[in-house]
């Protein structure tokens, strides 16, 4: 936020406040954009009405969203190796869906994961309960049965909440840690 709004996002306590009030926790109108029920000239405009930002500066923070979706290497080295012990990987992600497919142009998500489901394409999002159901019946699994791991800390609840396994992701050396607690690895 600071490089692409300076004047408003001027320190840490500026920024915070510009990120919470631009994707509302992932809810209201971002929330939206990640179900797939507006597009991103919608969303803008309705986040630059409810911020009184400008809607080129709102526009280009989100046209730059995609060139920051970058894989984490201790990431991808996790999921090869879960994958080379015969886990079966799935992803579940709240993701509009122009930038779902930008990370289905440029990055080997099949090469990662069995499958997945990207909230844009099927009209729900975590943390509610019904993409969990979607995701159990959609990759033939059972949630007592399956780990499920997210960077939010509400999904996380929510999985829990259902029956799932759940770990909250900080970082790919504590997810490991997690992960060898319970045995997978």
């Amino acid at each position: 936020m600071p490089r692409l709004l300076p004047l408003h996002a001027r320190n840490e306590e500026t920024t915070a406040a510009l990120v919470a009030e631009f994707f509302q926790g992932y809810s209201g109108d971002w929330g939206e954009f990640d179900r797939g029920t507006v597009d991103a000239f919608r969303v803008a405009n309705r986040i630059a009405f409810r911020t009184q930002l400008d809607l080129a500066d709102v526009q280009r923070v989100i046209d730059a969203i995609p060139s920051e979706l970058h894989p984490m290497p201790a990431s991808v080295a996790l999921l090869r190796r879960l994958k080379a012990q015969g886990h079966r990987l799935f992803f579940l992600s709240n993701m509009p869906i122009p930038y779902a497919e930008h990370l289905e142009r440029t990055q080997p998500l099949k090469e990662w994961f069995e499958d997945g489901l990207f909230s844009s394409r099927i009209q729900m999002v975590k943390p509610e309960p019904a993409i969990f159901h979607r995701a159990a019946q959609a990759f033939g699994i059972a949630p007592g049965e399956s780990v499920f791991i997210d960077d939010f800390a509400l999904n996380v609840k929510a999985a829990k909440a259902l029956g799932w396994d759940a770990i909250h992701f900080l970082s790919s050396e504590q997810c490991e840690a997690d992960l060898v607690k319970r045995g997978l690895i």
